[in-house]
């Protein structure tokens, strides 16, 4: 029998798959490239990075830091001395880690008295949630509440009244009355991070959100697939190994795909919990992931190569005035590959382009209008990419192909991306990685704490904790 059986191989489930690797642990992935959204995957002759390809938190006194000292892990990254280039119109900021500079740009695109008021305030805000020490989120026992209420203490003290204050009402006390431009460009970056806008969250995850760019920011070299293999490295790995069904036996778990049986103490599930219900009979645990009211983010992903001898900048998001043709967002965020990555760019840079969208959008779609509608969507987004991008030709992009939520269902198992902001309102609501089931987990972006790989990491290590029993 097995001591923990994960299924999915994105950040959550590689990550605490590899801090179990002495145990006797399986990790199982239905496709054959292990990552999820973070996965690197090759067609034809290139390789593309499935999603967003920055790393944050890779810094002394981060918890990611902490978990890849302990695997053991040697990341081939490289610092991003401009996290990304950020452009609307005429104007063009750069998201750095100095903050004067940084300021300066913002002062001269969206004047403003109290931008350092405004600025300042949220890299504090997101400074001190980094240094809280009791950070635990968990339900389902008197020990679990007990150390998360010490959690809400301690936000409390660290915070004070703040905790409670929206993001909107924080900008209009700081900033007033701002220019449509100046909430896109704050709007948009928080679509980029926590994939809602100003209105929707707490002035805690509108630090979060946008302070990003104050950390170290990294490329990964080869792309993040190869990240999450130097992750699992030592960690038993099922691929092309969808698992179709679980059963509870006792205080144990079976674990079934198409090529054998499992038996499990622990499971961790690294899918969405949106579709967790999916995998199970027991009708008590189908009305637990079932009463989780269903994230509809997703996104529209176009895959580029790119022949072309101009250096280019890792990363770029532009933004414009009305919303994209099937599109939640205004904006989409664009990553090249380095000119010298020996994997990625090995003929001609490797681009991945993102959009926000629905996931009921696409599957609302018969087969033809979905084929009209991304066929339309991919058209606009190459548009306007040249019409940015001036000094690239059309005949020069080599190869173009897109996904949608459909897609991501095909390969990884899940339409939406991420899950639900946190806020005050929404905390009790919010899914943790524990369940009142014992021996059954989950980890990743659709439970606590958030999205990208420092919020994941979070929850991993909350999750870490549960297992073995300490606080």
């Amino acid at each position: 029998m097995l001591d923990l059986a994960v299924v999915g191989s994105g950040i959550g489930g590689s990550l605490i798959a590899a801090l179990n690797k002495d145990k006797n642990t399986i990790l199982f992935e239905k496709d054959k490239n292990l990552g999820g959204c973070a996965s690197t995957f090759k067609r034809g002759s290139h390789y593309y990075n499935a999603g967003a390809t920055t790393l944050v938190g890779y810094e002394d006194g981060h918890v990611l830091k902490k978990h890849f000292d302990m695997i053991g892990v040697r990341a081939d990254i490289t610092k991003n001395e401009v996290a990304i280039r950020v452009v609307q119109g005429e104007k063009v900021v750069d998201r750095i880690k100095d903050f004067e500079d940084f300021l300066d740009s913002v002062e001269r695109n969206y004047p403003n008295k109290n931008n350092r008021i405004f600025w300042t305030k949220i890299k504090e805000i997101d400074e001190k949630f980094w240094k809280l020490q009791k950070i635990y989120y968990a339900k389902y026992s008197l020990k679990n509440y007990v150390k998360t209420a010490a959690f809400v203490n301690e936000l409390l003290f660290t915070y004070g009244f703040d905790l409670f204050k929206s993001a909107r009402v924080f900008i209009k006390q700081t900033l007033g009355e701002i220019t449509p431009e100046y909430e896109n460009f704050i709007d948009s970056q928080l679509m980029i991070t926590i994939q809602t806008k100003s209105k929707d969250i707490s002035i805690l995850s509108l630090a979060l959100g946008l302070s990003y760019p104050f950390h170290d920011v990294f490329y990964v070299n080869g792309g993040m697939g190869t990240l999450i293999e130097e992750i699992v490295k030592e960690v038993e790995v099922k691929r092309d190994e969808a698992i179709q069904k679980i059963l509870r036996e006792g205080d144990s778990w079976i674990v079934e795909s198409k090529k054998g049986s499992y038996k499990t103490k622990d499971l961790i599930l690294n899918s969405s919990i949106y579709q967790c219900a999916d995998l199970f009979d027991d009708e008590a645990i189908k009305r637990y992931y079932n009463s989780f009211s269903f994230s509809d983010q997703s996104a529209f992903v176009l895959y580029l190569t790119l022949e072309s001898d101009v250096e280019f900048l890792d990363h770029y998001q532009l933004i414009y005035e009305d919303l994209l043709p099937n599109s939640t967002s205004n904006s989409f965020f664009i990553s090249f590959s380095k000119r010298d990555d020996h994997k990625l760019s090995t003929d001609g840079y490797s681009v991945t382009i993102s959009a926000h969208t629905k996931a009921n959008l696409w599957r609302g779609f018969s087969k033809q209008q979905y084929k009209e509608q991304k066929q339309i969507t991919q058209e606009f987004i190459i548009e306007k990419f040249l019409e940015y991008f001036s000094m690239i030709k059309k005949q020069q992009i080599k190869k173009a192909f897109s996904a949608t939520s459909i897609t991501y269902n095909r390969y990884i198992g899940r339409y939406n991306c991420g899950g639900k902001a946190i806020s005050y309102k929404n905390i009790t609501e919010l899914p943790s990685n524990n369940t009142p089931f014992s021996g059954l987990y989950n980890v990743g972006d659709t439970v606590f704490a958030a999205q990208g790989w420092p919020g994941v990491a979070l929850g991993v290590d909350v999750l870490q904790r549960q297992l073995n029993g300490s606080s």
